[in-house]
């Protein structure tokens, strides 16, 4: 029996197939299109069965080659450029990909697991898995948002695990290959071992410089989540997976300052006294983001909390610190 995981040398994905290692789980399949090649880095020290290109992949599972072999589907694979435009590629890749999955793991009683995102709440100021508080800003968004419409549809006539999860700010190990999609705290990190400060934007929607409010989540609390899922499947729904407690970009910014400064011997400082010594600066905040941009974020995690999920989330002192600590030993 296998596990298929989607956008496997991204990300999440990447991640979700080394976590499955841990467990002792080889039997793997990863799937992804590698037309970024250096995604391939990610899956160097993962054990999987077989390496299959998107297009490879649903050919076989439309001929019914993986009929009864499929323990799971964690299907992470999906374009995750907000700023595409493009919309029937976005709608291809991110919606009707994902519906062919899920029509083949309902019609073979396979637990499915997908990632949807916290984008499809725009810039409302409720985060809660509930139809009148979703209204997606861009057509990423709309594209999550519209198959979790799909999922909600079925939901009575589903007759094997469904579990979506909406993904709010990720950060953590490999990353890299991601660019300038990749989380503030990867940014932040080159930013200041390239010149010694790091640049944030300006206030923009009445939030201070920086101070724009997001659910930062590590890359650690998300892998365990899935693993919890997977672990019990008869748990099904559409759930938040955040921290449930928005921190602002300035506090990414002063956790990453100063878990480098600690690593060259430095004192510890705060966000005034880094603003004051040029370490944190700002820049004016892009027209083309503008009434695109979610200035706030953060999880209802009611939902998860009551399917039984009980594990604390890593805060950002605390998830930043460790991410650095790791990208400095890869550094070396």
């Amino acid at each position: 029996m296998y596990y298929i995981i989607t956008g496997a040398a991204g990300f999440i994905g990447s991640n979700l197939v080394k976590a499955l290692n841990e467990r002792g789980e080889n039997n793997i399949i990863a799937v992804d299109h590698l037309k970024n090649a250096d995604k391939f880095k990610n899956l160097v020290d993962c054990e999987i069965a077989d390496y299959l290109d998107k297009e490879d992949f649903l050919e076989k599972l439309q001929d019914g080659f993986f009929d009864g072999l499929i323990s799971a589907v964690l299907h992470q694979g999906a374009c995750s450029d907000t700023m595409e435009t493009d919309g029937c590629y976005m709608m291809e890749n991110n919606y009707q990909y994902t519906l062919e999955l899920l029509n083949y793991c309902q019609n073979e009683e396979v637990p499915f697991l997908y990632a949807s995102s916290a984008s499809v709440y725009g810039g409302g100021s409720v985060f809660k898995e509930s139809r009148e508080c979703e209204a997606p800003l861009n057509v990423y968004a709309y594209s999550k948002f519209l198959f979790d419409q799909i999922v909600r549809r079925r939901w009575q006539k589903r007759n094997a695990q469904i579990v979506g999860l909406r993904y709010f700010n990720v950060y953590g190990s490999r990353e890299a290959h991601k660019g300038r999609m990749a989380s503030v705290a990867y940014h932040f990190f080159n930013q200041y071992r390239a010149e010694g400060r790091v640049k944030l934007f300006e206030g923009c929607g009445g939030y201070a410089n920086g101070g724009q409010l997001r659910d930062f989540v590590s890359i650690e609390d998300v892998v365990k989540v899935n693993m919890y899922f997977l672990d019990n499947p008869h748990k099904s729904g559409i759930f938040n997976l955040g921290t449930g407690q928005a921190q602002s970009f300035n506090d990414v910014a002063v956790a990453t300052i100063n878990t480098l400064r600690v690593a060259e011997s430095k004192p510890v400082l705060g966000l005034v006294e880094m603003q004051q010594q040029g370490l944190i600066s700002y820049i004016p905040f892009p027209e083309q983001l503008r009434g695109k941009y979610q200035s706030y974020t953060q999880a209802d995690i009611s939902a998860l909390r009551n399917s039984g999920y009980a594990e604390p989330f890593l805060n950002v002192e605390q998830g930043v610190a460790r991410y650095v600590e790791q990208m400095l030993k890869m550094a070396v």
